[in-house]
């Protein structure tokens, strides 16, 4: 398919990993992603993956992914064939969105296949559009907008469900405030890079056109 201009039309996803960078040679353990279209949840895509190495402690216990657990699993390569395929098309949402395009882009070139949407972060984005949060760590924003969980983190999955609930709902605060019929994948990506002072009035300015 082609991309969808609109912002409610995506894929939300997240990746546990071994470690914090794909440059230090950290690999992916698990992906977990929503399929968004039309504002409705309609697929979901989840899958561990063999790195052919063994994870720390720190990571089994942050989580609950065991060295048994991913010995059993398919390799990394693939997990990241079927995972291309059903990404193919679709604009891409992560919460911390920086992390894990890395990880996307370092897992799909050693399959030699590239990244095939955009990306929008919904971490960025939260701070411009709720201010007043504790803070805009995922966990913090699904009680502080007392959105659906079922009380799993720092699982692929779990967190891509948690996110993909967070994108909606803050694009329906946006036209709640703004007279937006539909809000494009694009403003949502230009309004990650917007200073924050300047939020209300590039969403006016956006409305308007």
């Amino acid at each position: 398919m082609l991309l969808d201009i609109n912002s409610d039309t995506v894929i939300v996803l997240d990746f546990e990993t071994t470690g914090l960078s794909p440059d230090c040679g950290d690999r992916a353990i698990e992906i977990g992603a929503v399929k968004i279209v039309n504002g409705v949840l309609v697929e979901r895509f989840q899958k561990l993956m063999n790195p052919h190495r063994r994870i720390d402690a720190f990571i089994e216990q942050y989580t609950g992914i065991t060295n048994k657990m991913l010995s059993k699993s398919a390799p990394c390569a693939e997990v990241m064939h079927e995972f291309s395929e059903f990404i193919d098309g679709y604009n891409l949402v992560a919460h911390n969105a920086s992390f894990d395009s890395r990880f996307l882009d370092a897992e799909l070139s050693r399959i030699k296949r590239n990244q095939f949407g955009p990306f929008a972060c919904s971490m960025l984005i939260s701070r411009r559009i709720y201010p007043d949060a504790p803070n805009h760590k995922l966990g913090t924003l699904v009680e502080y907008k007392n959105l659906p969980n079922d009380g799993t983190f720092h699982r692929a999955l779990a967190d891509a469900e948690m996110t993909a609930y967070l994108w909606l709902e803050i694009i329906e605060d946006i036209k709640l405030e703004y007279p937006f019929e539909c809000i494009s994948f694009d403003i949502m990506k230009k309004l990650s890079r917007t200073p924050k002072k300047a939020t209300n009035d590039f969403l006016l300015s956006m409305s308007n056109n």
